[in-house]
C-alpha cells in the first residue's frame, strides 16, 4: 500500500499522481547484494514484468538492489512493488558514482504492497537498501521503477559482460551442481551478458579437442556464440599441437584474423584479447600489433584480457612476461585488465606498469575462479592489492557504460563477494 507522508524524510512524500514522470529504469543494468537463486536475479526487477521478480538471500540483513540509469538523471519518483518478502526498514538512495550515497527516502515501518514515492534528487544510480526484513524471508521486488529525466544510453548504452578464467575440469553438465563449471555456467546464463570473456585455461588438463567436446562444451559451450576467449598454458599442452584443440573448438571466434590475439568493439568500449603463451616481448609481433591496434582505436574505454597476470599475490607471484603489454596499454589510457592463471580472485587499485598507484592506470583483476580447483595466497601481498579471495568459484560481472564501469564478483551460489565501485574511463 502507499506509505503515509509522515513516514518520509522531508525531501520525499507519497502520492499517486505523477503524470509528467518518465520511466527511466526499465531494462537498465541492475545489480544486487545477493540473489536467492538463478531465477530471481536483479534484472528481473527492472524488466517491466510484474510476473518476474528479484529476491535476495533469505534471513540476512542488510540487502540491496541498485539500477544504473545509464547517465546523470534527475529522479522525481520511485515506485517499489514488493512481493510477500517486503522490507520493514529501508532507504532509497541516489549516487553519482555508485559508491557515495545520498538518502532520498527512509522508513522503519514499511508494510509491503506498493510504495509509490515522490522524491527529489539527482545521480546515475538508484539503490534500495534494506536494513530490516518484514518477514523471515529475504527481500523481494516485482518491480523497481525509477521516474524522472535524463539517464539514457548515450552512444552505445550500458551492457553487461561476464568473465572468468581457469574453467572446465573433467566433469560435465550431466553431473549437475556437483560439477563446478556447470554451476558457474548456470550463473553466466542467469546474468545473460552480451559477451563472455575467458581468461585462459578454459579446459583442463591439456585443452584437447576431445576434452573440450566432452566437458567445456556441455557447460560453458552453451553460450559459445557470445564467448570471446583467450588461451592459457593448458591449451598449449595439447599433444596435437599448441592450442590445437582450442583453435578447433572455437574456430574463427578465437582467431578472427588468423591469430590467437584480436580486438573488437561494443558501445564505447574497445576490447583486446591477448595470448600470453605467445611472445609479449617489446619487439614481438604481438606487441607491435597491440600498439598499432591501440593507435587506431576510437573508443573512449579499453578493456584488455589474457591469461598470465603481471601483478599477483597468489601462488604464482609477479610475472614480468606481460610488462611490455602493460606499458602499451598504460600509454593508451586503458581502463581494465583481466587475467586468470592463479585460481584465486584479486582486485588491485589502479596502477602503472611499475606498480605505482595512480588513477591514470588500469584497474587489474585476477579472476581464475571459473571452476578449477582453488589455489592459496602464498606470496607477499602486493601493496596495491585491495581484495583477495579464494575457496570459491564464480564469475566477474561487469556493467560497462559509455563513460565507465562497475562490477561484482558473483559466487556460484549467487552471493556477491566483491563490489567494484563505479569508475570513470580515462
Amino acid at each position: 500500500m502507499l506509505l503515509a507522508a509522515s513516514m518520509l524524510l522531508p525531501i520525499a512524500q507519497a502520492g499517486p499522481s505523477h503524470a509528467a514522470d518518465l520511466l527511466i529504469s526499465q531494462g537498465k543494468p541492475a545489480t544486487a547484494s545477493s540473489a536467492e537463486d538463478s531465477a530471481l536475479t536483479p534484472d528481473k526487477a527492472v524488466d517491466g514484468s510484474t510476473s518476474t521478480r528479484w529476491a535476495s538471500a533469505e534471513g540476512v540483513d542488510p540487502q540491496w538492489i541498485q539500477v544504473d540509469l545509464g547517465g546523470a538523471a534527475i529522479v522525481s519518483r520511485v515506485r517499489l512493488s514488493w512481493e510477500v518478502a517486503f522490507a520493514r526498514s529501508y532507504r532509497v538512495q541516489v549516487s553519482a558514482n555508485g559508491s557515495a550515497w545520498t538518502d532520498l527516502y527512509s522508513t522503519s515501518s514499511g508494510d509491503g504492497g506498493v510504495d509509490d514515492l515522490t522524491v527529489s534528487g539527482s545521480g546515475r544510480y538508484v539503490r534500495v537498501y534494506g536494513t530490516a526484513r518484514g518477514t523471515s524471508y529475504g527481500y523481494s521486488l516485482w518491480e523497481l521503477e525509477v521516474f524522472g529525466t535524463g539517464g539514457g544510453n548515450g552512444g552505445g548504452g550500458s551492457f553487461i559482460v561476464a568473465a572468468a578464467g581457469d574453467i572446465a575440469g573433467t566433469c560435465d553438465a550431466g553431473d549437475g551442481t556437483s560439477c563446478e563449471h556447470e554451476r558457474t555456467a548456470r550463473l553466466v546464463e542467469s546474468i545473460n551478458p552480451v559477451y563472455v570473456l575467458t581468461m585462459g585455461d578454459n579446459q583442463y588438463d591439456d585443452g584437447r579437442l576431445s576434452e573440450y567436446r566432452s566437458y567445456y562444451a556441455t557447460t560453458w559451450g552453451r553460450f559459445k556464440n557470445k564467448t570471446r576467449p583467450t588461451p592459457g598454458n593448458h591449451e598449449y599442452y595439447d599433444p596435437a599441437g599448441p592450442a590445437s584443440g582450442y583453435k578447433a573448438y572455437f574456430g574463427s571466434i578465437a582467431t578472427p584474423n588468423g591469430k590467437t590475439y584480436y580486438s573488437f568493439d561494443h558501445g564505447n568500449w574497445h576490447f583486446v584479447a591477448l595470448d600470453s603463451e605467445q611472445s609479449m616481448s617489446a619487439s614481438s609481433a604481438q606487441v607491435a600489433w597491440l600498439k598499432n591496434d591501440l593507435a587506431q582505436n576510437t573508443k573512449r574505454c579499453i578493456l584488455a584480457y589474457w591469461h598470465h597476470p603481471l601483478f599477483n599475490s597468489g601462488s604464482k607471484g609477479y610475472n614480468p612476461v606481460s610488462l611490455p603489454v602493460w606499458r602499451a596499454l598504460y600509454a593508451a589510457g586503458a581502463d581494465l585488465v583481466l587475467n586468470g592463471h592463479d585460481h584465486v580472485y584479486e582486485r588491485f587499485r589502479p596502477q602503472d606498469p611499475d606498480g605505482k598507484a595512480t588513477p591514470a592506470g588500469p584497474l587489474a583483476i585476477t579472476a581464475g575462479v571459473g571452476g578449477a580447483d582453488n589455489y592459496t595466497f602464498e606470496h607477499e601481498v602486493h601493496p596495491n592489492s585491495l581484495v583477495r579471495l579464494t575457496d570459491l568459484h564464480g564469475v566477474l560481472k561487469l556493467t560497462l557504460t559509455d563513460t565507465g564501469f562497475s562490477g561484482q564478483l558473483v559466487q556460484d551460489d549467487n552471493r556477491v563477494r566483491d563490489t567494484i565501485p563505479a569508475t570513470s574511463c580515462h
